[in-house]
C-alpha cells in the first residue's frame, strides 16, 4: 500500500496561445479537471496498478465531491475529509510550450487535519510506504498536518518519500527549515529548480549529492535533461524519453509514481528512474495531469 498525503484540488487548465497580453484579450483553451500534486501522484500510483489510498481534504461542495468520485473511479481509495463551510481548493495553471504558472486558492487542503492524518498512516498496513506532497509543510494552515504524517510513519516504521512540490513556497519557508522537517526521510524528489532553492547551485549529481547529508536517497529531476539519484550505494542518471511537449502539468507527479511505484517493488534506483521517465513522458506527451481521459475532447 502507497499512502500519499496532500492537495487535492480542481485545476482550470488554460492553454494560452503565445503571449499572454496583459490589460487585453489572449486566446486559449480552458477545461477544467481534478488536480493537486498529491492526487494527481496518486492517480498515476493507480494507473500502474498500484494499491494507493489518498489522505487530503475538499469542501462540502461539488466540486469536492466530483474530485473524489473521480478518483475512487480511477481505482484511488480516498481518506478524503470533507469540510463544511470551506471550498474546495482550486488551481489556474496556464500552461505554455514548455513549462506552466500556477494560481493557487488550496481551499480545504489548508485545513486538513493533523489528527486525521495521523489516524490514517497509523491504520496502515505493515510494509506500506509513505509519499508526501510538500504542500501541506508549505504553509502554516497545513503544515501540522504535513508534520503529523511524517511523526506517524517514523513510529509506523514505514519507509517515507517526500515530493518538494514548489521553488517559490521553499523559498518562502527557507531551505534549512524545510530540510529540518524532513531530516531523515528515506527520498527525497524535487525539480531542478527546487533544487536550487535546497541545494544551492551545481549540477544535478553535485545537488543530489548535497541533499543526502539530510536525507539518504535523493532524485533531482531536469525535465528534458533527465534526471540524477543519489544515494549511499552511488549516484545514477537517467535521460529522458525524447517526446512532443503538449503539457507538463502532472509530468513531475506522473514521473513520481513510475519511480514510486517501482522503488517500492524492490527495483534499483536506476531501474526506478527509467520506470518514472517512462511515465513522466507519457504524461507531457497529453493534455491535463492526470492519466485518464477527464478531459472533454482528451484523446
Amino acid at each position: 500500500m502507497i499512502l500519499v498525503v496532500g492537495d487535492l484540488v480542481t485545476d482550470v487548465l488554460v492553454e494560452h496561445v503565445g503571449e499572454i497580453r496583459a490589460g487585453s484579450d489572449t486566446d486559449a483553451a480552458i477545461r477544467v479537471a481534478g488536480g493537486g500534486q498529491a492526487a494527481n501522484t496518486a492517480a498515476w500510483l493507480a494507473h500502474t496498478g498500484q494499491e494507493v489510498t489518498l489522505i487530503a481534504a475538499v469542501g462540502d461542495d461539488q466540486a469536492g465531491r466530483d474530485r473524489v468520485s473521480e478518483l475512487t473511479a480511477a481505482g484511488v481509495r480516498c481518506a478524503v475529509q470533507v469540510l463544511p463551510g470551506v471550498a474546495t481548493g482550486s488551481v489556474v495553471v496556464l500552461t505554455g510550450a514548455a513549462e506552466r504558472t500556477m494560481i493557487t486558492d488550496r481551499g480545504a487542503s489548508l485545513r486538513l487535519d493533523a489528527d486525521h492524518v495521523a489516524a490514517m498512516v497509523a491504520a496502515a498496513p505493515a510494509g506500506s510506504h509513505l509519499h508526501l506532497s510538500a504542500y501541506p509543510l508549505l504553509h502554516a494552515g497545513s503544515r501540522p498536518a504535513g508534520l503529523a504524517a511524517l511523526t506517524a510513519a517514523k513510529r509506523q516504521g514505514i519507509t517515507v518519500s517526500v515530493d518538494a512540490a514548489s521553488a517559490a513556497p521553499l523559498r518562502d519557508a527557507g531551505a534549512q527549515e524545510f530540510l529540518s522537517w524532513v531530516r531523515g526521510t528515506d527520498l527525497l524528489l524535487c525539480n531542478a529548480d527546487e533544487a536550487d532553492v535546497l541545494a544551492g547551485p551545481g549540477s544535478a549529481a553535485d545537488q543530489a549529492g548535497r541533499l543526502t547529508m539530510c536525507v539518504r536517497d535523493a532524485v533531482v529531476k531536469q525535465g528534458a535533461g533527465g534526471a540524477v539519484w543519489a544515494g549511499p550505494d552511488g549516484v545514477w542518471p537517467v535521460a529522458a524519453d525524447p517526446v512532443p511537449v503538449k503539457d507538463p502539468t502532472g509530468a513531475g507527479d506522473a514521473f513520481a509514481a513510475g519511480l514510486l511505484g517501482a522503488w517500492c517493488a524492490g527495483a534499483a534506483p536506476s531501474d526506478a528512474l527509467r520506470a518514472g521517465a517512462t511515465l513522466g513522458a507519457l504524461a507531457v506527451s497529453r493534455i491535463g495531469a492526470r492519466p485518464t481521459p477527464l478531459l472533454a475532447g482528451q484523446p
